[in-house]
């Protein structure tokens, strides 16, 4: 038997022996550079850009001793923006599989009704989501935080879910006002703050920070959605002090509890919106990207958290020191304290010696790298694992995909993908607890049209340009660009011809833009012309 095999299969019985508990956790538009880790000499200010202020630098005590104790990669990619990076993480599939190219730009095919609409990822990878194959290896899974998916959430492979607040279109929420509603003034369709009831200039959402919505998804075998809070002390304790973030966790950490009493393996994919900008609900002027978050302390060996009190109403509030500056640093930092709870409530369940806990994020940073095909600025993403009985520690200088963690989870739940279920992932597993040193020898991401790949030696952006990642810059972005091939090495040029083969087959231009075999049915609109 070739060692590889053989490695393979004494992996595959000591997993299955006793199926690891997984947790990711799927930050929201966070760079790499974001992290300390990561030793970036710029990072983001609160309205976005760059900075070398340390008082804008996070603080990740918790994030670092797990990137020490377990492993950190140099070289994760995602997509440039939520959607398809979210996308690519559920189905372990590039953009040419699951045609989700965008936010705002998926395949079409023909619905119920014969007409065209939007490509539901569940379709494209029919019982065969991440949370399936979980499913399929005898987890119980759970879905917290920003779906970004439309269509319906009971497709997707979760047994319950508590969103933040799941669609947009779910405006019926009747315990809070932190939404945003359109009407026409002087013709103009505007949009007005729901507190406030004055015009905004931002993009339509509800409040996923302070004064949550918060959906449950077949809470405690209860079928279907219901809004939260669902009882008369949850309605009595919920309030402009209530952070959704907490509201999260506390879902999270009880479903883990009923698995651990059932003696069942969990699989929690948490997807929260930290990270992600919105509009300050309780500063409604604030020209900061980022509101800010319950104030925490870290006393070098534990988080003390205060508790919020708000008082006002109708835009104008009080948060009495109890609400930290505006600016992702302020995310991350809690981000940390809520890896440290997770920590903490393993312990306290005794199932942290098997439990794999993975940290990383959907694309870069706001007003950074997000929705950018410039070099690797909105594909570059952190990731964490802590996994028990893992082979590496520290920094680890290879390539992941997001694409990865799908045949990662089917390796850890023992599950055959099909032969015929193409994928664009690796599993990380045979990296994680054998000897390999590589996983991938490219990573991958896209914007629309745009295509941008690296191996070791050379990137192309999505706007198709070369650079040599040689070396790695201060600022993790500042890479020489490519202009004369003949002063780089023959390495550097067979990598290139190398990259252009491999990616050919993934773009929109050959692989087409929408569902197999769709032919739209409606009749071509004619263009209007200019009288």
């Amino acid at each position: 038997m070739k060692p590889f095999l053989l490695l393979s299969l004494l992996i595959s019985s000591a997993i299955a022996a006793e199926k690891p508990n997984i947790i990711l956790i799927y930050a929201d538009d966070i760079s790499a550079r974001e992290l300390p880790v990561y030793g970036s000499t710029v990072w983001s200010p609160p309205t976005g850009g760059d900075t070398s202020d340390e008082k804008f630098r996070a603080k990740t005590p918790v994030l670092d001793k797990l990137a020490e104790e377990g492993c950190y990669v140099t070289n994760a990619w995602a997509s440039v923006i939520c959607s398809p990076s979210r996308a690519m993480m559920m189905t372990g599939r590039f953009a040419h599989l699951h045609k989700w190219w965008h936010n705002h730009e998926v395949g079409n095919y023909l619905n119920e009704k014969g007409k065209p609409a939007k490509w539901p990822l569940y379709k494209s990878s029919p019982e065969m989501l991440i949370g399936h194959v979980a499913q399929k290896g005898g987890y119980q899974t759970y879905w917290a935080g920003k779906t970004q998916m439309p269509g319906d959430l009971t497709a997707y492979g979760f047994h319950e879910g508590c969103f933040t607040p799941g669609n947009l279109e779910d405006r019926d929420n009747p315990f809070t006002d932190f939404k945003h509603y359109y009407k026409k003034i002087d013709g103009k369709r505007t949009l007005f703050n729901s507190d406030t009831d004055l015009p905004v200039d931002t993009y339509q959402q509800n409040g996923w920070y302070f004064y949550p919505h918060v959906r449950l998804m077949n809470q405690k075998g209860k079928n279907g959605f219901q809004w939260w809070p669902n009882t008369p002390e949850s309605i009595e304790n919920f309030g402009l002090h209530t952070y959704g973030p907490d509201v999260e966790l506390d879902f999270i950490f009880e479903y883990m509890e009923r698995q651990k009493a059932d003696e069942k393996p969990f699989f929690i994919y948490h997807t929260t919106h930290l990270g992600h900008d919105a509009f300050d609900w309780l500063n409604p002027a604030s020209t900061s990207k980022w509101p800010g978050t319950p104030v925490i302390e870290w006393d070098g060996e534990k988080y003390t958290r205060t508790q919020p009190r708000i008082t006002g109403d109708k835009g104008v509030y009080d948060t009495h020191g109890t609400v930290t500056e505006s600016g992702i640093h302020t995310h991350v930092n809690y981000l940390d304290y809520q890896v440290w709870l997770y920590q903490n409530k393993l312990e306290e369940m005794g199932i942290a010696d098997n439990t794999i806990l993975i940290f990383c994020a959907d694309n870069g940073t706001s007003g950074y790298g997000k929705g950018m095909s410039d070099r690797s600025k909105g594909t570059h993403v952190p990731l964490i694992i802590l996994a028990p009985g893992m082979t590496k520690q520290g920094r680890q200088d290879v390539l992941v995909s997001m694409a990865d963690f799908l045949p990662t989870i089917a390796d850890l739940a023992d599950v055959d993908l099909p032969a015929d279920f193409e994928i664009s992932g690796k599993s990380l597993v045979p990296f994680l607890y054998g000897q390999d040193k590589n996983i991938r020898d490219f990573t991958y991401g896209y914007n629309k049209t745009d295509q941008i790949v690296r191996g070791s030696l050379v990137m192309k952006d999505g706007k198709d340009k070369w650079w040599d990642i040689s070396q790695t810059p201060t600022d993790l972005i500042s890479f020489p660009e490519i202009n004369d091939w003949s002063k780089v090495s023959e390495a550097h040029r067979a990598e290139r011809d190398r990259l252009i083969k491999t990616i050919k087959p993934f773009s929109m231009k050959v692989a087409g833009r929408d569902a197999p075999g769709f032919i739209s049915t409606e009749a071509p609109k004619e263009k209007a012309h200019k009288k």
